[in-house]
């Protein structure tokens, strides 16, 4: 049998084939893509089924309102429905004092210039609470792999410039290792809103939207790469 013309890659360097391992990293600040906010509709009272058609009636409120935003709202879901009793604190057996309801409501918005006048509006509703926004990119958003790109193009330049330093240059990769692509920090909420007025509001006036400057995202993507080299003349 026959040597082969060109000695096996080895997992490890030899002096013939010497290897060279690199990290390449790439950091990113792009303007988010989606804005999510968290709507709930409160109710409270001694009466259940008045607590119950209370929350519907608010819960049907808020969903028009968001609705009539259109395209502006991409997605919208309710995400929990709760009516708790509260038991009276003395006295035996099992007396409810009140009940307590709570709809949850979760809307996506990707046009960011209504999203300040949404907000005012639904926190102007009668017991409607407005937490958010929280801003994101999509999961599939190119950002992300231009940030993988990125860090393979790093680590591909800097194993070139280690093997420039030996007077020598790079022969094949060998490993390509995918560390992960994320978002740093986590998107956190930039602003609260609340509105617990015990009545609906009698004038006609419509508050004064909220001016909501949009949190840039920090994408960063690293790679481990391993590359051979011919050897170099030391």
């Amino acid at each position: 049998m026959t040597a082969p013309d060109h000695p096996a890659h080895l997992p490890y360097g030899t002096p013939d084939v010497p290897h060279i391992a690199v990290r390449g990293e790439a950091h990113l600040e792009v303007d988010p893509e989606i804005a999510r906010i968290h709507i709930t509709v409160t109710a409270r009272g001694r009466d259940r089924r008045t607590i119950l058609d209370d929350l519907a009636r608010r819960n049907t409120t808020a969903l028009d309102l968001i609705k009539t935003y259109g395209d502006a709202v991409e997605h919208i879901e309710t995400s929990a429905l709760t009516l708790t009793p509260e038991l009276t604190a003395r006295g035996r057996g099992e007396h409810i004092r009140t009940y307590h309801g709570n709809v949850h409501i979760t809307a996506e918005l990707t046009d960011f210039t209504t999203l300040g006048e949404l907000t005012t509006r639904l926190a102007d509703l009668e017991l409607t609470h407005v937490t958010g926004p929280w801003w994101s990119l999509r999961p599939n958003s190119p950002t992300h792999r231009t940030a993988r790109q990125r860090a393979v193009q790093e680590a591909v330049q800097r194993a070139r410039e280690y093997a420039q330093a030996l007077g020598t240059t790079l022969t094949a990769l060998t490993e390509l290792a995918d560390i992960g692509t994320e978002i740093t920090p986590p998107a956190r909420p930039a602003a609260r809103m609340r509105a617990m007025s015990a009545t609906a509001p009698t004038d006609d006036t419509t508050p004064a939207p909220l001016d909501l400057e949009p949190q840039r995202q920090h994408v960063h993507a690293a790679i481990n790469a391993r590359f051979t080299m011919a050897p170099p003349i030391l």
